[in-house]
């Protein structure tokens, strides 16, 4: 469980393919605080710490990661948002974040709104998924690359959100570009609600 605030971006500085599986190996500064077995937010993917060694650590990513996320664009010397798995002794200042990747979108916009900046993202609709809570709502909650963010202009198949210079200069967020592919999860508190509606309809 996660809260979507990114604690820093890690480098990617290995990338190795091993049948259908993807090993990722990083360095960022909390390196020498991980353990094995430790759940680990990847631009917003859940992923396991499987090796730990010269400062750096690895995950790996499956088939079923790999086609619902960016994991697999990934290269060396991108940048990736990170975050340890959340304490329970703490605030919760994002949300609800189960690093559970449901798709990806395409940045399609970056709007400059004097000093900050308007992201806009366009995800593929699909009716069946948007009746079990897979869409965004005004004010709600969304999760780009691991940072929880509040959802403002929705549509049926786009969102925007705001980001202020902190997020974007400490997320992976100043690396954006239109065109950009992200990974986005939904709100986890709408998809109970819209699956309790469409049971307690029937």
């Amino acid at each position: 469980m996660f809260s979507g605030i990114v604690e820093e971006y890690a480098e990617v500085v290995g990338v190795v393919k091993e049948q259908e599986n993807l090993h990722l190996t990083l360095k960022c500064s909390f390196v020498d605080e991980l353990k094995i077995d430790q759940s680990v937010s990847h631009n917003g993917v859940c992923l396991t710490v499987v090796n730990i060694k010269d400062g750096t650590y690895t995950v790996t990513a499956m088939r079923e990661t790999i086609e619902r996320s960016n994991i697999g664009l990934l290269k060396v010397g991108d940048k990736v948002n990170v975050e340890r798995s959340m304490m329970m002794n703490g605030r919760l200042d994002g949300h609800i974040v189960q690093g559970h990747v449901d798709q990806t979108a395409e940045c399609v916009a970056i709007d400059d709104a004097d000093g900050s900046w308007y992201f806009t993202f366009k995800y593929k609709f699909d009716k069946e998924m948007a009746e079990r809570g897979y869409f965004t709502v005004d004010k709600g909650s969304v999760t780009i690359n691991g940072v929880s963010l509040t959802v403002c202009n929705p549509t049926e198949d786009s969102f925007q959100v705001a980001i202020i210079p902190y997020t974007y200069e400490h997320t992976n967020f100043h690396t954006f570009r239109v065109g950009s592919i992200v990974n986005i999860e939904f709100d986890i508190i709408g998809k109970y609600l819209s699956r309790m509606m469409h049971l307690t309809s029937k």
